[in-house]
């Protein structure tokens, strides 16, 4: 027989639907608390605190065994039983009302989880502060129950039954302001509306008199919309949607994301993106889901939320708005929840002026801004940037004509490309062209590549708005971003502070990438986040005129370091300073920090760098430009970007020239000097090094005319004039150890080796080698190391001397020098008759010495391919080879 247990209420048992008497007060209590946690485990001593709350007797644990074996014996085999130190009871599904009253509930049936409520939980017994919270969470889940119900009352038009049903909740919570408004409203709508203002009168009677308080904004917001609503025959139906843009292009995704359901979105982007072309346009699909209405305002300007209120309600009818905020703004939610409408707000300033506008319940609202408003819980955030290509083609072809667009491809990219691909800006593109039919798109393209914003003034007015509405600091600092132009790429935190003359400058980047001005790009490979000012917001920040002071500092900034980086790399040996160049120091943490891992610094800056140098030249500021390019020098020999380094130092050194900067311009021909040396153009690294020479001689360094000299030594030595490259080295050693510098002359002694090794002099290549090897331990220069056990291995056709020469160089990042080491591997590989392995060693320097630009090494590596293959009896192949490696050297300059 099923054996039933209802708590809601008195506590009742029900056998085969018979009532079931429990005796004795302890055991209902006891049996009360179980069914409260059926199917948990309830401990001994918790019982013993209901049963005898504060004071238990010591023979309390015995009492609640003899308690529990009475139950037991009444209620027959019910699932009672001891579980660890406790007790628990296990009740079928369906036979404990508790439990189905959570379930019904929890499924939305609200209607049948309420008829199980047969009055307040275990109302027959004394209660125990072990049961409140348990209690409590039942009276709220009921509430919210109750409240779900007369909800749906309201929905179907049962206004009576929902005013019955909120009485009967205010008698058990009479200080319940959100239920005395919804009693006020569910009386109105049901045209009860004078016993609706006696309501009111009593209520605040009652607050006032027991709490000495008034009625908040919300019920007060109820009763001012009955007296609102008094003498209107119909309410007004609010379409003030502007007009739909009937060419409206793109924005898939962000339509797509608008189409879901949302109480808030915000599209955020920056001038001139469409922002509220999206938003009118996704307004209008939407339309038909809030027949009540559609309210639009414009917030721009900075509009007081109060009188957005106010223009808002008389929208809505209300000719006499309240006289505070808070009072239009609950009347104006009142307004909307009866009669759910869409709300455009246009334009706003921050969160703070579009909180009071927020209407809540199942109305939508679309709110436009120019900054990242986050603040707003459960948005929809949507993003706006830049049209794809494809997009803005298509819009301008809309304006302009398909056909005239399709006829001229060419010119309609690079009109759209000039527009940075921003909707305002190809719209009025578009504009100019449809009003000049005879006009083709290059001429268009023309005049916009040499003055766009007098091209586009609708856009110059929507950036130049922007602009002013920037603190005077943060405008300085886009200008500053946008002088260094697009070549410089995305720029990293610290540009700013140093743009503005003061670390810590994170309010400024921050203003400027909430009022999308500047746009995050991610954070690079050293820890840093970067950011770069959008194509067109950029060239309108450069037309007003750069501020050349804090360009300085930037480039000053760049200076410091990159020459703090520099000083990390493995290599050094020729590195050459502009000592007067300006340097703007980052904090000395932060500089170790960004430098510790100098070459990962350098790939991530090497574009930003590049720009620098150029800005820095087209400044006039020659030392930093050459004093840039020279730091970069040891990274980009290091890795090889010949095609960078050439590019900045023939920049550096135009300016240099136009400065009158002589120590500039030798420094300059001289790095100049050694790309071609490395491209295998020597006439033109012999002149630049003869050049650079005589100039650092004339201003009296020594030491910088040694590095020219030691060039001129590598010049002679790729020619095979072994005689005067030794002449050359032993004048640059003479002038190393005159100037003290212990780098250079075991650079010029490992020289030396290298070319007496090539000329056959093996015992001067030793004893150089062997002093150049131990200046190299001495001073700690593993990359010098490493070229000396090159040389070494080719010496003493040593193979292990060649894999450590590998190891330091894969160690350090020098691919260049380490292709050289899996030559000479190879070469000893092959000799010994491991020709797999040498091929495969072969194989992976040719690719390198390829991808490099290095010439004479692919030509001895495909040498060197063309005998193994001959050793290897592949006599066609090997042929081919050395032809190849023949031709390649014939080409290579004499």
């Amino acid at each position: 027989m099923t054996v039933t247990f209802h708590v809601l209420g008195p506590l009742e048992i029900r056998s085969g639907g018979k009532p079931l008497r429990i005796s004795g007060g302890k055991p209902r209590m006891l049996l009360a608390t179980l069914l409260l946690e059926a199917g948990q485990t309830v401990g001994a001593d918790r019982l013993a605190e209901v049963l005898w709350p504060g004071r238990p007797p010591r023979s309390a644990l015995a009492n609640v065994r003899t308690y529990v074996s009475s139950l037991r014996s009444q209620l027959g085999p019910v699932g009672l039983r001891a579980a660890g130190a406790g007790y628990t009871i296990d009740v079928a599904d369906g036979a404990l009302d508790l439990r189905l009253f959570e379930e019904l509930a929890g499924r939305g049936d609200h209607a049948g989880a309420l008829a199980l409520w047969r009055g307040a939980p275990l109302s027959d017994l004394p209660g125990s502060p072990v049961w409140d919270r348990r209690i409590e969470h039942l009276h709220r889940l009921r509430l919210r129950a109750a409240e779900a119900l007369i909800e749906r009352r309201i929905e179907d038009g049962d206004h009576d039954g929902a005013a019955d049903e909120l009485r009967g909740l205010l008698a058990e919570h009479p200080y319940r302001e959100d239920l005395w408004g919804g009693l006020l409203l569910a009386l109105h709508r049901g045209g009860r509306k004078a016993e609706a203002l006696r309501t009111y009168a009593a209520v605040r009677d009652q607050l006032v008199d027991e709490l000495g308080v008034e009625p908040g904004a919300e019920l007060r917001g109820a009763y001012e919309l009955i007296l609102a609503d008094e003498g209107r025959a119909a309410p007004v139906v609010p379409r003030q949607l502007p007009p739909d843009l009937p060419d409206f292009i793109g924005r898939t995704a962000a339509m797509a994301a608008l189409g879901e359901t949302f109480s808030v979105a915000v599209i955020s982007g920056p001038p001139g993106a469409g922002k509220s072309a999206l938003a009118v346009h996704a307004a209008h699909t939407l339309r038909a889901a809030f027949p009540a209405g559609q309210l639009h305002l414009e917030l721009g300007g900075g509009r007081p939320p109060a009188e957005l209120l106010a223009e808002a309600l008389r929208g809505l009818g209300v000719t006499d708005a309240p006289p505070t905020l808070g009072e239009r703004s609950a009347l104006f939610r009142s307004l909307l929840a009866e009669r759910p409408m869409l709300v455009l707000l246009d334009d706003a300033r921050d969160a703070a002026q579009v909180r009071p506008l927020l209407p809540g319940n199942d109305s939508a609202v679309i709110v436009t801004s120019r900054r990242r408003i986050t603040e707003l819980p459960g948005a929809l955030r949507v993003q706006l940037g830049e049209l794809s290509q494809e997009e803005a083609l298509t819009l301008l072809g809309g304006i302009a004509g398909a056909e005239r667009v399709a006829r001229e491809p060419a010119d309609a990219l690079a009109v759209v490309a000039l527009c940075g691909g921003l909707p305002l800006a190809v719209r009025s593109a578009g504009a100019r062209l449809a009003g000049r039919p005879g006009w083709s798109l290059s001429v268009l393209r023309e005049r916009l590549a040499e003055d766009w914003l007098a091209e586009l003034k609708e856009v110059r007015a929507c950036l130049d708005a922007g602009y002013r509405r920037l603190p005077a600091e943060a405008a300085r600092t886009l200008s500053t971003l946008g002088a260094l132009g697009p070549a410089a790429g995305a720029q990293p935190g610290w540009v700013v502070d140093a743009a503005l003359g003061r670390y810590g400058a994170h309010d400024i980047t921050d203003l400027l990438v909430d009022v999308h001005l500047l746009d995050p790009v991610g954070t690079d490979e050293v820890g840093q986040p970067r950011y770069r000012v959008p194509d067109l917001i950029g060239r309108h920040a450069r037309e007003r005129g750069p501020d050349r002071a804090a360009l300085a500092r930037v480039l000053a900034g760049w200076t410091a370091t990159a020459e703090h980086a520099m000083a990390r790399l493995p290599t050094t040996v020729f590195s050459l300073t502009a000592a007067r160049a300006d340097r703007w120091r980052l904090p000395a943490r932060t500089l170790d920090r960004l430098t510790c891992d100098p070459i990962t610094w350098f790939e991530s800056e090497h574009e930003a760098l590049s720009g620098a140098v150029d800005l820095a030249a087209e400044l006039g500021l020659a030392e930093s430009a050459w004093g840039l390019a020279a730091a970069m020098v040891p990274y980009l020999d290091l890795h090889c970007h010949l095609g960078t380094w050439r590019r900045t130092h023939t920049a550096a050194l135009a300016a240099a020239r136009a400065a009158g900067d002589r120590y500039g311009e030798a420094a300059m021909l001289r790095g100049l000097a050694q790309v071609s040396l490395y491209q295998d153009r020597y006439e033109e690294s012999a002149e630049g090094f003869t050049r650079s020479r005589q100039i650092f001689h004339e201003m009296g360094d020594i030491r910088a005319e040694a590095t020219s000299v030691c060039g001129l030594g590598a010049v002679s030595q790729f020619r095979g004039r072994h005689a005067q490259s030794l002449g050359y080295i032993r004048q640059a050693l003479a002038m190393f150890v005159a100037a003290g510098d212990r780098h250079g002359e075991a650079f010029a002694r490992q020289a030396i080796g290298r070319v007496c090794l090539k000329s056959g002099d093996l015992v001067q290549a030793s004893e150089s080698l062997a002093e150049a090897m131990r200046l190299a331990q001495e001073l700690g220069d593993a990359h010098r190391e490493g070229c000396v056990c090159l040389q070494m291995g080719n010496l003493h056709q040593a193979m292990s001397f060649h894999r450590h020469a590998l190891e330091i160089f894969e160690s350090l990042g020098d691919r260049h020098c380490g292709a050289y080491a899996l030559q000479g591997i190879a070469g000893l590989q092959a000799a010994r008759g491991d020709l797999t392995r040498a091929s495969t060693g072969l194989e992976r320097s040719l690719e390198i010495f390829q991808e490099l630009g290095d010439r004479s090494g692919e030509a001895s590596t495909i040498q060197l391919l063309g005998e193994l293959h001959r050793s290897a009896g592949r006599t066609g192949l090997a042929l081919d080879y050395l032809r190849h490696a023949s031709a390649l050297r014939r080409s290579l300059p004499v």
